[in-house]
């Protein structure tokens, strides 16, 4: 979602916040939480037949080796970048996303918060999700573990693996989608 979609959210009240002296917005989580709720109601992957990816990365190298990735494997996905985890949580809750990938080391809101973010909505649990990340699985049980269902990723990632996975997430969307 860009800063002018946000913007518009906030003049028309369907995000709540507040404005500085200097014009700049300022949301509170709890209003995009709000905002999530709301807009959870509407069906995964934007109520279309294609299958929507979330990346979330803050690193813009790193973003630009997913595109194009995703590009080179010529599936039907639809991928958005997210380059913080703040700005993902106003995402998912626009787009639905079918399957989200999380850095998880970053500043401000990070992987793992967006993470606790999506599992806490009953509503969202359908969206496939997958950490991708330096940190090994020793330092993840420290900061709580993965919970059932999430997929594990070590950076540098393997994209053959990655494209597995995308693919897999894709075949069971088609097997839930009523007349596939």
């Amino acid at each position: 979602m860009s800063v002018t979609s946000v913007q518009h959210l906030v003049e028309s009240g369907e995000i709540e916040a507040w404005k500085t002296r200097g014009g700049h917005r300022r949301i509170p989580i709890a209003a995009v939480h709000a905002y999530m709720t709301a807009i959870a109601k509407t069906p995964a992957g934007g109520g279309d037949e294609t299958f929507t990816v979330l990346i979330v990365e803050d690193n813009p190298i790193q973003r630009g080796i997913y595109e194009a990735q995703f590009a080179s494997w010529e599936l039907p996905v639809r991928v958005r970048m997210c380059e913080n985890g703040y700005k993902a949580l106003i995402d998912i809750a626009a787009m639905r996303p079918d399957a989200l990938l999380l850095d998880i080391m970053m500043r401000g809101i990070d992987g793992y918060e967006v993470m606790q973010t999506v599992l806490a909505y009953p509503e969202l649990a359908d969206v496939n999700i997958a950490i991708l990340t330096s940190l090994d699985r020793d330092q993840l049980e420290q900061r709580g573990g993965l919970p059932a269902g999430v997929t594990y990723f070590s950076k540098p990632v393997a994209h053959d693996e990655l494209r597995g996975y995308i693919r897999a997430c894709i075949a069971q969307k088609a097997r839930r989608t009523p007349g596939k």
